[in-house]
């Protein structure tokens, strides 16, 4: 464990996220949102629209996940993204993960899914996400670790991986 977090080596390390953190979230939410930066409208009400989203989803997120955790990614102390879980009974569920663009493509994402992938396995329950079926990075990347692909409600699928069978010994 690092001091403020969990440590994944090299560099990594995932801490709970505190109020000091919401500028940077808000930030980090703005580019991903590329899809609404291309309304047909002023700068400021582009900004308010995106800003509304961002207390959409975090609402949104509070009221169908109410034990969700969320955690911010560092890369040497640098925060570089973001991660929320929720830790149901059945399933450990990814709910969202986000990194700044100069981080993505990096393999951090992978380190972070390889590190819930082990969380699960320890307890002995599948890691669930969803996923849009349009993305097809992030789905490459969801499939070369295990990941199936367990239900589709246009424009999203419903992925779950399941932890390697325990050997029962006789």
């Amino acid at each position: 464990m690092a001091m403020n977090g969990l440590d994944l080596g090299q560099g990594l390390n995932i801490r709970p996220s505190n109020p000091t953190d919401q500028p940077f979230l808000e930030q980090l939410h703005d580019t991903t949102r590329a899809d609404l930066k291309l309304i047909d409208g002023e700068k400021d009400f582009v900004d308010s629209i995106i800003q509304m989203q961002f207390r959409a989803q975090t609402e949104g997120y509070g009221s169908q996940f109410p034990n969700a955790m969320y955690f911010v990614i560092e890369k040497q102390q640098e925060r570089i993204g973001k991660i929320t879980i929720d830790f149901g009974p059945n399933e450990v569920r990814l709910i969202d993960i986000a990194f700044i663009p100069e981080a993505r493509g990096k393999g951090y994402g992978e380190e972070v899914l390889r590190s819930l992938q082990k969380a699960a396995s320890d307890v002995g329950t599948p890691l669930t996400l969803t996923v849009q079926a349009s993305n097809i990075g992030a789905k490459s990347l969801y499939v070369r670790l295990g990941f199936v692909v367990e239900s589709a409600m246009p424009p999203y699928e419903s992925m779950v991986w399941y932890p390697p069978s325990q050997k029962i010994i006789i």
